[in-house]
């Protein structure tokens, strides 16, 4: 089994299989290293309806089509492993397996992706995409003239309950303090929206339903009263966590966690590059991540070409 590689991907979500199809295509020696199921978030999504060029794709779907993809142009890939340790320094590079698997590279591209930070109650993870949602861009419009929840305060909860509001009936905001962490033209802007209600020091204890969400629990945090609160959706949006822990003091991050790149992906640390939702972005789409992918897959083309010519001059 090959063990030695031009460069391996970390994570196998749409970042990573897009690197991996754009370098095994240009016959770069290609492994992909993915620690859940591949697809990453995508998988979880019920409907993709704006990637351009398909009208419409489960995540499921899309990430199998990815998957098939980069396979075919010779993209070696293994999902359900457990990485133990990763050495960046010097032009070898090297991941080990907790299986004791070892791999080298001349490069790597991280793209480990993120999560969404979730509530961690009852119901949440048997109605994750059969009501509950964290994108509002990618599920806004399966809630066309329905009234929905949003959870949170900051500023993408705050914006993100107006973006919604183009497609819900009733937009009810409700937030855990007595007051907003966005920005005051954002709150402002809420507060004037007709389709916008707030429950304030209140929090969701419990999602309910049969097949698909049908209410929420809800406590009022000053009396501890709780109430069943009918709704058809709900969007979560309370933080961003970067799967990033295992590269502390590897590569530089910012305060969030969030791998810092260049215009063309490439980090602090030479030969290593990041693409997707794991760097520090404003936005996080399939899309986008695919972009990531295809910039990072053609810096490290570059690179590559760039050393095996030093290397026979």
């Amino acid at each position: 089994m090959n063990t030695n590689y031009d460069t391996i991907i970390i994570g196998g979500g749409p970042a990573g299989l897009t690197a991996g199809i754009y370098l095994s295509r240009s016959r770069v020696k290609t492994l992909i290293l993915n620690e859940g199921t591949v697809g990453g978030q995508m998988i979880l999504t019920h409907e993709i309806a704006n990637y351009s060029g398909v009208e419409s794709v489960s995540g499921y779907q899309l990430a199998n089509i990815m998957k098939k993809q980069a396979i075919s142009f010779g993209c070696e890939i293994q999902s359900n492993i457990s990485i133990k340790n990763i050495n960046f320094e010097g032009d070898e590079k090297c991941v080990m397996l907790e299986d004791g698997e070892k791999f080298t590279s001349k490069s790597i591209i991280i793209a480990t992706g993120g999560r969404s930070r979730t509530l961690g109650v009852k119901g949440e993870d048997n109605f994750k995409g059969r009501g509950i949602s964290y994108c509002a861009t990618c599920d806004g419009d399966f809630f066309t003239d329905k009234e929905i929840v949003v959870v949170g305060g900051g500023n993408s909860a705050i914006e993100e309950a107006v973006s919604l509001t183009k497609y819900a009936s009733k937009v009810t905001i409700v937030h855990q303090f007595d007051h907003f962490q966005a920005f005051d033209h954002a709150v402002l802007e809420a507060k004037r929206n007709p389709k916008i209600n707030f429950m304030m020091e209140s929090t969701i204890t419990a999602f309910n339903g049969s097949e698909n969400l049908e209410s929420v629990t809800i406590k009022d945090l000053k009396t501890n009263e709780t109430q069943e609160f009918k709704t058809d959706g709900v969007f979560v949006f309370i933080g961003y966590i970067p799967n990033t822990d295992f590269l502390k003091d590897k590569i530089e991050l910012n305060k969030w966690g969030e791998i810092v790149v260049s215009p063309d992906m490439e980090t602090d640390v030479k030969g290593v590059y990041a693409a997707g939702d794991a760097i520090a972005k404003r936005f996080r789409q399939v899309t986008a991540a695919v972009g990531d992918g295809t910039i990072a897959a053609m810096a490290v083309s570059n690179y590559i070409h760039d050393l095996k010519t030093k290397q026979t001059a």
